[in-house]
């Protein structure tokens, strides 16, 4: 028995809660601490324990998300995944518009995308997350990007 979305694609998750699941929730938060020691980001995680070890829900399972069990071990990443995609993809924009300087279109989308790493990166400032001196530029996001890999 799955729950319906209409009108959205995407995997389903069961309604009822994951007690089929053969592991524990210690072997469950091993797994992911594993995982992420192995260099596997949080969503990477998660869909690896759903296809390789049938674990549809880690939260069902292990009582916490996977951010938490890996705070939780002392695992933290020093940029949050959100804002580090952004800057992933900024960077692959600045480097497109390198090559095409008139693409008018393609410059509006980066100046939006760096407004939203702007307002990201405040809220997370805010919330200390980050340090209080981060401040976003092109040249330190490059820098963040080729040290994440």
């Amino acid at each position: 028995m799955y729950a319906r979305k209409r009108g959205k694609s995407g995997s389903k998750k069961p309604i009822v809660s994951a007690k089929w699941v053969e592991y524990k929730k210690e072997d469950v938060e091993r797994l992911v601490v594993k995982l992420a020691k192995d260099g596997y980001s949080i969503p990477k995680i998660g869909q690896t324990l759903r296809d390789q070890y049938g674990i549809p829900d880690v939260k069902k399972v292990a009582g916490k998300p996977v951010g938490k069990i890996l705070i939780a071990h002392g695992i933290k990443a020093d940029i949050p995944e959100d804002l580090l995609n952004l800057l992933k993809k900024v960077v692959k924009l600045h480097e497109h518009m390198d090559k095409n300087k008139k693409d008018n279109t393609s410059k509006h989308g980066m100046e939006l995308l760096e407004s939203k790493i702007r307002r990201l990166a405040k809220y997370y400032v805010k919330t200390g997350k980050l340090p209080a001196d981060w401040k976003y530029n092109a040249e330190s996001a490059k820098l963040i990007i080729q040290t994440a890999k």
